[in-house]
This record gives C-alpha cells, structure tokens and sequence, in this order.
C-alpha cells in the first residue's frame, strides 16, 4: 500500500524551490492567491522557503467572488503583503472588443480568458516589485487529466506542487501548519461556479488512486486516459522547426550557476 509522507517530503521540496529561485536570478516569490489549497500551500512553501518578506500574494477577483475570504484571511495568516486586482474590466474589455469587431466569443473564451488574463497580471506584478519570480500553483491530479488553461494557470517559472496529488498537497498543507480551512475547501476554477469535479464528471480521489496505485474503475479508466492524452500539448515546450542552419554557439544553463 502507498503512503505519502509530507514531512520528508519537504527538506528536498524546499532546497529545490531555493535553488529554482536562484537559477531565475529572483528574489520575490509572486503567488496568485485564489483561496483553495494549492494556492495556499505554495504561499506557505514560498514563505518556508524564502520568508515570508519575500512573497507577495495577489488576488485577483473577476468582479465580485463570493469566496474572496478565504484568500484575506490567508495571507493574513502567513503575514504576507498582497495586493487585490479587480480583473473584471480587463476581462471585459477583450471581450467587448471581440464583439466590436464582429467576433462572437465562444463558451470556451469567455472560461478561458479570466485565467489568463489572471496570469498576465502575475508577470507584470513581478516585474514591478524588487526580484519578482511568478511561482505556479498547479497539481499533479489536475495536470494529469489537462485541468488548466495552457498561458493561464499552467504558467509560471516553475512548479513546486506539479508532481503532488491533490491528497499529498493537502498533507504538505498540514505539514507546514496550514489550519484547516485553507485545505478542505472542494476545488474550483472559480470561474463557472462549479467544481473541478462537477466539470470533470469524476473524483480527484479516483485520478489520485490510479496515477499511485494503478486502481481505477474501468469506465473512469477511459475518461482519465482520454483526458490524459488529449491535453499534453498543454505540457510541451513550444516546438521549434529546426531548419539544420549553423549554430556557432551551443545553448546552456551553466551562466546561471
């Protein structure tokens, strides 16, 4: 039977955020802040890691959300500046001038705009506060069945929690002494009122038991799967067409050492 244990999980999780950080040549730590239990288990690693005077939260409400709450208290919580955006009017504004334009925006628009335009607002807060490093908040259970927007929530400079179920970030939560309440609360995208699972038509529970132990029931099986294979582009790196010129330089990473 697998067992996951948070607590040694979290020396190597947290020298690899620090040695991450400094391979961005960053500083600040910049988390979208929505309330749930990934975010708030990245800003309470960010705040492990680099402190809490090196992260900053921001929220991002698309008008009024009826949970903003859960994000106020936690960055009170973690003692952490934060800022609150409205992006409502960005939002609308795009839009609005599709429509001007004659361009009819489409369900999947009008889901998958606030998520970007969400992520949009993380980089230009990192690049006006001192050092500022957009840090991702996804899980390995929403990752694996394509549950983001490709340049929306599937972005940042890198992943902490990308490779945790949904179950082993809530056991990091509690690891790091998140109360309760930042952990439990049911997954959403915050964007069509509904749960991630109401969307998906299965459990976190069951993606999680299948990707560890290879359980699953056989319809939900073929959901995961297809799901699965049908959203890796969303993890590619951007493919290049090699054209087979010169290169008189070769491509590294050792000037970031």
């Amino acid at each position: 039977m697998y067992e996951f244990d948070a607590k040694r999980q979290l020396p190597g999780l947290l020298d690899w955020m620090r040695a991450q950080m400094r391979s961005c040549r960053g500083k600040t730590a910049v988390v979208g802040i929505s309330g749930g239990k990934d975010s708030s288990v990245i800003a309470a690693l960010c705040c492990e890691a680099y402190g809490t005077e090196n992260v900053v939260g921001v929220l991002m409400p698309d008008g009024v959300q009826p949970d903003i709450d859960y994000s106020r208290e936690l960055v009170g919580f973690l003692h952490i500046k934060h800022y609150i955006m409205d992006i409502h009017a960005a939002v609308r504004g795009v839009l609005d001038e599709m429509e001007r334009g004659g361009l009819e925006p489409q369900r999947q628009t009008t889901v998958n705009l606030p998520s970007r335009i969400r992520m949009c607002t993380l980089y230009a807060v990192a690049q006006s506060v001192e050092g500022g490093i957009v840090v991702n908040t996804s899980n390995l259970s929403e990752d694996w069945v394509g549950y983001c927007t490709i340049y929306g929530d599937s972005a940042g400079a890198f992943s902490p929690i990308g490779m945790y179920t949904t179950e082993e970030v809530v056991a990091i939560g509690g690891a790091l002494g998140l109360p309760e309440k930042f952990l439990v609360k049911p997954p959403s995208d915050g964007l069509t009122g509904l749960t991630d699972e109401d969307n998906l038509g299965f459990s976190y529970h069951a993606v999680n038991e299948y990707i560890r132990e290879g359980v699953c029931d056989p319809e939900i099986r073929k959901q995961i799967d297809a799901k699965h294979r049908a959203s890796r582009f969303k993890f590619q790196t951007l493919p290049v067409y090699h054209n087979g010129l010169p290169m008189a330089i070769e491509d590294g990473t050792d000037y970031y050492q």
